[in-house]
This record gives structure tokens, C-alpha cells and sequence, in this order.
């Protein structure tokens, strides 16, 4: 598999953990979930992130289900892993572990005691030295980490570390970051990168036009943010707010915390790309209210998919 590179675009859709209703590892339902987000047109995945649950994997738990994925897959889309650690030997040990299995490249996010712009700096430039040759992922998640890294410390993060190659732009509001990178680029003031945005693609339109070059996140139908992009892609905005709206409301519903990941795993389940919709203890449970509230949005969904014709 070719190596990730700054020319990356399209989307990179955050994959779930499926587990059994008892929290074990479900092989089985790697295997149908890499099928579905393959056959929805995504360009490539990214397993182990925040919202698949890594923080609750062992260590050989975290390798299997990057094999397994590997291995489903077989070269046809390219995956980037999730190596975050409190410490460079950890994460060093699992990156080449995964570059070696076919990996595409790791995302790393940055520890909650960077507090200053020269923090975050010496953070990432000793992460571009510990992974070496192993292209990376920057994951800027303010609302997560607590490390807010301002645009000038990134400018100087993407010039200065040449394997970092990509942007997790998960800020919010963070429109401005995205205008101001991208200016940075033209002017050439930094090497151009690729952007690929989160947040559950809720801004997704509005960060294609500011010059986002995809999606890298998660939602229970990974066909939205498909086809935001291609429509992007395609010079047609209108079209992709329009699709992007049929979604919207199911979308906003995927971003409560606690119950946000649940309800995915809940719509995934249904649609049949996983047997089960268990969280891995501790996990937030659908009440029967909140399952109703998802049933409404999903029914409200496929009336406004028709009427549009997406």
C-alpha cells in the first residue's frame, strides 16, 4: 500500500469497534463493517481513533483489529491508524508495528500537558523524529485534548517536520484555521498539506469551501460525507449543502456526548454493517426514548433522501 503523502483527499471514515453483546472483540463484524464503508465509496479508513474505542483496547486487542482490517482489505484503500500514547516508545512500537501490516500511515494527537506554542512545537518534532520515515497525521481536537495549536505553530510544525503530511482539523469554531493555513500555503509561506476534517462532518460544506480536502471522521452513513465531497469535487456547493441537509439532523444527533457514539453503533447495527451495538463498559445505553428519537430522524431521512433524489 502506498504511504500516506500531502496529496491525500476524499474520505478517511473514522471506523467503529465492533464488539459482542458480552464486549468481546467481534472479528466478524470488522469484516462486514470494512465492506460496507468500502461499497459507501469512502477513500480510505482510519481505525483506532477517539470514537472507535481505542482507549478501552489492549494493546494486542488495538494490533489485532488493525490486522484484521489490513487484511479485508487488501490494498485496495489506504489505513491510518491511531497511535496516541502518553509516551514515544509506545507509540513508536505500535507505528512500526502497523506500517509493517500495511498501514498507510498514524495519526497522533497531542498529550494534555502541551500547554504553549513551543510546547506543542517540540511535541510533534519529536514525534516526526521517534516515527522516522512513517508519514503522520496531526489531530487538532481542542474539545478533546485540551491543547488548543494556534495557526502560526502549525505553519511551523508542517514546515519544519516533513512527515507530518496531513491535518486532523477538529477545532470548533475553526473555519478562520482552516482560511488562514490555506492562505499560509498559497502564499507559500508553509508547504501545502492535506486537510481533512471531523467533528462528525458537521460543518463539512462550509469546510470544503474554505479549502478542506475531505472528511476524516465518523458517522452511521458514511454516504453524506461522500457525497459532499464528490459534489465539492464536482464545482456543484449547492449540491452538497443539499445532500448535506437531508443528514443534518441525524448528524447533530451523533454529536451529543455519551449517547453520540451509542446511537451510531445503534443505526450501524440496524443497517446491518455490525451484529451488535454494544459499547465496551464503561458506554453510554440507548434509552427506549432515545431510540425513538433516532427512529423519528431516520424515518424524516429517508422521506427527505427521495425527495431530493440522493
Amino acid at each position: 500500500m502506498a504511504r500516506l503523502t500531502e496529496d491525500a483527499k476524499g474520505v478517511y471514515v473514522i471506523a467503529v469497534t465492533p464488539f459482542t453483546d458480552d464486549g468481546a472483540l467481534d472479528l466478524g463484524s470488522i469484516d462486514s463493517m470494512v465492506d460496507f464503508y468500502e461499497g459507501a465509496g469512502v477513500t480510505g479508513l482510519t481505525v483506532l481513533g477517539q470514537l472507535g474505542e481505542a482507549p478501552k483496547l489492549t494493546a494486542e486487542e488495538s494490533r489485532t483489529v488493525v490486522e484484521r482490517v489490513l487484511k479485508r482489505l487488501d490494498g485496495r484503500l489506504p489505513v491510518v491508524v491511531g497511535v496516541s500514547a502518553p509516551g514515544l516508545a509506545p507509540m513508536r512500537e505500535l507505528a512500526e508495528a502497523v506500517m509493517g501490516e500495511g498501514a498507510a500511515g498514524v495519526m497522533v494527537a497531542p498529550p494534555w500537558t502541551v500547554k504553549t506554542d513551543d510546547q506543542a512545537f517540540a511535541f510533534y518534532q519529536s514525534v516526526g523524529e521517534a516515527l522516522g520515515e512513517t508519514p503522520f497525521v496531526l489531530q487538532d481536537y481542542p474539545l478533546t485534548t485540551n491543547v488548543t495549536i494556534a495557526p502560526k505553530v502549525i505553519e511551523r510544525i508542517f514546515n519544519e517536520v516533513q512527515n507530518c503530511v496531513m491535518l486532523k482539523h477538529e477545532d470548533w469554531p475553526g473555519l478562520s484555521k482552516i482560511t488562514a493555513l490555506r492562505a499560509a500555503s498559497d502564499s507559500g509561506a508553509m508547504r501545502r498539506i492535506s486537510i481533512l476534517c471531523g467533528n462528525g462532518g458537521l460543518f463539512l460544506p462550509e469546510e470544503m469551501g474554505r479549502g478542506a480536502d475531505g472528511a476524516m471522521t465518523g458517522f452511521c452513513y458514511p454516504e453524506m460525507m461522500v457525497g459532499v465531497v464528490a459534489a465539492y469535487a464536482a464545482g456543484n456547493p449547492d449540491r452538497a449543502h443539499e445532500i448535506f441537509d437531508a443528514y443534518l439532523p441525524l448528524a447533530r444527533y451523533e454529536q451529543q456526548q455519551g449517547i453520540g457514539l451509542a446511537s451510531r453503533k445503534y443505526v450501524l447495527a440496524k443497517r446491518g454493517v455490525i451484529k451488535s451495538a454494544t459499547l465496551r463498559k464503561p458506554g453510554a445505553k440507548l434509552s427506549a426514548l432515545d431510540i425513538a428519537d433516532v427512529e423519528r430522524l431516520l424515518a424524516r431521512q429517508a422521506i427527505r433522501l427521495k425527495e431530493i433524489g440522493a
